[in-house]
């Protein structure tokens, strides 16, 4: 694979589904080395201790290098060296607007571009389904789902995790998209969306039932995904 993946979760993974590690494993069966260099990035939930050990304790179960990218005690001087290290980036779950924002102060954004037209798999859960899109849905901005529109847009158009996971996120993203915003991809929570360089290529699902939908302004349309 000359171009990277992006693997888009709507939910689960690690911090979600501990005792199930079959999206992660789908992730890292996609990296470019047998035993992958994996570093997850918190930014999202604000470089959250407890979440990065959590990842520590899951990763040791898979035949991977591990590492973490903290952006609010910065330790990595060469962030554009480290990064461009790592076959996997992992991004975690939080506030998908603060994260941008971090990101893009630091110079991590064009970075993680790098990373991807270099072979790397940028992955993620939630927020870190979020941010490779163009535009999402988010409660980045208090209680009430949002409007963002200013992802990275490694992938054109916009998502929805938590599709199934949460009552209000399949109503609030079918009518923003009916009135306007982007059309795009919503996952359930089992689910994840695989995008060699941009290209949609399949849907994998962790449990039975669990799928991705192409939402556009007359609806939506059901993506059969691969059970794992």
């Amino acid at each position: 694979m000359s171009a990277g993946a992006i693997v888009a979760m709507g939910g689960g993974g690690f911090s979600e589904e501990p005792d199930n590690p079959l999206l992660d494993r789908f992730a890292l069966g996609l990296a470019r080395r047998e035993r992958p260099r994996v570093c997850f990035v918190a930014t999202a939930s604000g470089d959250a201790e407890g979440y990065v050990a959590r990842f520590y304790r899951a990763f040791a179960e898979h035949d991977c290098r591990p590492a973490d990218l903290g952006l609010f005690d910065r330790r990595v001087g060469d962030l554009r060296r480290f990064v461009l290290e790592q076959d996997v980036v992992y991004v975690g779950g939080g506030n998908t607007a603060s994260l941008l924002a971090v990101w893009r102060t630091h110079g991590l954004d064009s970075i993680l571009r790098e990373a991807l037209d270099a072979g790397a798999v940028l992955c993620g859960v939630s927020a870190g389904m979020n941010c490779w899109f163009q535009a999402s849905t988010t409660d980045s901005y208090g209680p009430e789902l949002a409007a963002l529109h200013d992802g990275l847009g490694f992938v054109a158009g916009s998502a929805c995790p938590h599709y199934d996971g949460e009552a209000r996120r399949r109503p609030v993203y079918t009518s923003l998209v009916r009135d306007g915003f982007p059309a795009g991809v919503a996952c359930d929570d089992a689910a994840a969306v695989l995008y060699e360089g941009t290209e949609l290529v399949e849907v994998v699902a962790r449990e039975p039932g669990a799928r991705a939908y192409r939402v556009g302004p007359d609806g939506e349309e059901p993506l059969e995904a691969r059970l794992l």
